[in-house]
């Protein structure tokens, strides 16, 4: 049954009349058979058979959002959790195979809750060397009873050559309210005045507590059920590729790395299974052409969560 939803509800959703015409533009195994290009595009197929026909060292930047060791149902296809030693083995059936697309000096993201961190760490270590651990506040959740609960989630940061790769920590500076301003002999230190208020461009940490995840009242929301804010993968993609590198995704779903990759004059090529969630990022990426704006990005700075001009500038 459809979803009934609120009149001000701007979840992304798909018309009959639509599918035909995206389905078009994904590309199927046939199609990467018959040698088509994947730059650009949304491969609609299983990752195991698209892998063999994903060029080697493609990517500048790969970021990986799997399946958490959660059981989650994705739109029908179900994800159980397993022990530890399991979940390691079904990172090391892929994870290796999809470094090999990375280029020399190439960065790699992966994302993960507490309870598969350690097992990503171990899986990267034996590919990449590691240069960090992002933890970001994910301020959407349930709260628990018998438990803390689980507000953040980790991304971990890894290169092919640690003494080559990209990095431009001055394309994600944080505009953040000073709340106690300091001047010296009256003009202000290390901050400035503004007629939305008294703020400082900051370098960021490992620690994110800027980020929001989508909901109903975001035109970038779908119903994927572990959609990322395209804000956070702004910040991956302008930290660790240039304008024109390509951007890889073998857990595409909803879209939002190519999207967001298309947003900030990058290429792309994804991978994900469900057709739906295909479709929903095919259309997203038409939707990128006449609005590139980026929820709590702009002027080239990020802003802080839930700031009057984040919401406000565009």
């Amino acid at each position: 049954m459809e979803k009934q939803r609120a009149k001000n509800n701007r979840t992304l959703t798909l018309s009959q009349e639509e599918i035909p015409s995206l389905k078009k533009m994904l590309l199927t195994e046939a199609g990467l058979r018959g040698g088509l290009d994947v730059r650009n595009k949304i491969i609609n197929a299983d990752l195991f058979s698209a892998l063999d026909f994903v060029p080697e060292k493609i990517a500048d930047l790969i970021i990986i959002d799997p399946p958490y060791n959660l059981s989650k149902n994705f739109n029908g296809m179900k994800f159980n959790s397993i022990s530890d030693e399991a979940y390691d083995e079904y990172l090391a059936s892929w994870f290796p195979a999809v470094c090999k697309k990375l280029k020399d000096n190439g960065s790699l993201y992966i994302c993960g809750d507490w309870k598969c961190s350690s097992s990503l760490q171990r899986a990267v270590q034996k590919e990449l060397c590691v240069m960090n651990r992002i933890t970001w506040q994910r301020e959407k959740g349930r709260g628990a009873k018998s438990n803390w609960k689980n507000g953040m989630e980790d991304i971990w940061f890894a290169v092919k050559n640690p003494d080559d790769y990209y990095f431009n920590v001055d394309a994600v500076m944080l505009k953040r309210r000073v709340l106690a301003p300091y001047k010296i002999d009256g003009k202000p230190k290390d901050w400035s005045e503004g007629s939305d208020g008294n703020f400082r461009l900051t370098h960021p940490s490992n620690f994110w507590d800027d980020i929001s995840i989508p909901f109903w009242s975001m035109p970038e929301n779908t119903d994927h059920p572990t959609q990322k804010p395209e804000k956070l993968c702004a910040k991956l993609i302008l930290a660790s590729s240039k304008e024109g590198g390509l951007v890889f995704d073998p857990f595409l779903g909803s879209g939002t790395s190519a999207v967001v990759a298309k947003k900030l004059g990058r290429d792309f090529c994804g991978v994900e299974l469900n057709q739906e969630y295909c479709l929903w990022a095919q259309k997203r990426l038409l939707m990128a052409e006449e609005d590139k704006s980026i929820q709590g990005y702009s002027d080239g700075v990020f802003w802080e969560r839930n700031s009057l001009a984040a919401q406000t500038k565009k």
